[in-house]
């Protein structure tokens, strides 16, 4: 996998992190890493429900956050193994005072031996989007390694080590 440092881009009140991946496996291993709820819990998420079809529901509990917090939305587009969107909605709590109300695009593209996997988190609040960027980018890097079958990163510590990288 090529590493590479996401982007935030701000627009007004809200932001967009993207980020890109290369990794050494057909599209269907990917679609099965970020769609099979038994995967997801594995280098994700602590639990995840997903209908997949357009409209069909996405509830996601985060490992990360202590309590876990509960990510609900639809499903907006499922075309596998291309493409999966859905929103991505938080009520609010103390670190995301507004809630969110944002989306995730996930998207493989077959390149050779290689498949890029373009990830896009829209309509973040500013805030969120700059304490999310590395928790984002170290999720890749626990994709990666679950993918590859080698031992995941500690999430907390290497989203520390990447904080001052987001932070400028």
């Amino acid at each position: 996998m090529t590493e590479r440092q996401g982007s935030v881009t701000v627009e007004g009140d809200f932001a967009t992190l993207e980020f890109e991946r290369r990794f050494p496996f057909a599209p269907e291993i990917i679609w099965s890493a970020i769609t099979d709820p038994a995967q997801l819990t594995d280098w994700y998420m602590s639990k995840a429900v997903i209908e997949g079809r357009v409209g069909g529901r996405v509830d996601f509990w985060n490992r990360a956050a202590q309590p876990p917090v509960h990510i609900t939305g639809s499903v907006i587009a499922w075309d596998p193994p291309r493409l999966f969107e859905h929103e991505w909605h938080v009520e609010a709590r103390p670190e995301f005072p507004r809630g969110e109300m944002a989306t995730i695009r996930w998207e493989i593209l077959p390149e050779g031996d290689f498949s890029l996997l373009r990830l896009t988190h829209r309509h973040l609040t500013k805030a969120t989007a700059k304490f999310f960027a590395p928790g984002v980018h170290t999720y890749l890097e626990m994709l990666d390694a679950h993918l590859s079958k080698r031992p995941l990163p500690d999430w907390l510590e290497r989203l520390n080590a990447l904080r001052p990288e987001y932070s400028k």
